[in-house]
């Protein structure tokens, strides 16, 4: 699904040069619920970037889907970002003068559906994040909890194959984090791959796999059990976030 062939990414900080990463090899397979964990500064981010067609490597490869995502052209790249990825920020990264609605409609009218489908599909997702009720609140009028319940929804806009999550409870409280880490346990049992950037230990035991990341290098903490799983199959966020 992805796969990084010695990717290198350097850059110039205060005259020296620094490695975010160094000459790193790795494949992430299809479905797979990975965490990436490392301490501030080491480059996690800049991985995630990386991994989404938003950073170009120094040196090395990025395949999505066998697909080398650097050879592309540039708006080759973004439809392909487009179609199969969604993203999810610690942010949230909202329009802070749309409704939440219209939020969650930005990416259905970039891919060009009607505004009778782009609002219907939003409603559908806003309400399955458990925001029925505050479609026509701006980000302003909300709290955090629910502000990434709105970009969540936004993210699931084109229904996305690969999950890239950057610290997404990074900005909440412990009961509200749980609730979006159950959220995107719930992505994944229907066969989403995610890659999530975290922190925190709490978080990262939600995946099925650990990386670490440091001084340029990613290493495996293996597989690992899951915790929290969320009681029934509907996915919808029952509480207030």
């Amino acid at each position: 699904m992805l796969k990084l062939e010695s990717v290198s990414k350097s850059y110039k900080h205060r005259g020296r040069v620094v490695n975010a990463l160094d000459d790193v090899s790795l494949e992430i397979g299809k479905g797979e619920f990975v965490s990436i964990m490392g301490p501030s500064g080491s480059g996690k981010s800049t991985f995630l970037l990386l991994l989404g067609g938003m950073l170009t490597p120094s040196r090395g490869k990025v395949h999505l889907g066998g697909v080398s995502v650097y050879d592309l052209a540039p708006a080759a790249r973004a439809e392909l970002r487009r179609q199969r990825l969604g993203f999810v920020f610690q942010s949230y990264n909202l329009v802070p003068y749309l409704t939440a609605l219209e939020n969650v409609q930005v990416p259905l009218f970039l891919a060009g559906l009607s505004g009778d489908r782009q609002r219907e599909r939003a409603r559908q997702l806003l309400d399955r994040v458990g925001l029925g009720d505050r479609m026509d609140h701006k980000p302003a009028e909300l709290s955090g909890g629910q502000q990434q319940r709105v970009a969540l929804a936004r993210m699931l806009a084109n229904d996305p194959e690969v999950i890239l999550a950057d610290e997404p409870t990074g900005n909440l409280d412990p009961e509200t984090s749980g609730m979006i880490l159950d959220f995107l346990q719930s992505l994944h049992r229907e066969g989403r791959t995610i890659l999530m950037v975290t922190h925190d230990p709490r978080a990262s035991a939600y995946a099925h796999k650990s990386l670490r990341l440091a001084e340029g290098r990613i290493s495996s903490n293996g597989a690992q059990p899951k915790i929290h799983p969320c009681p029934s199959t509907d996915t919808r966020v029952e509480h207030q976030i």
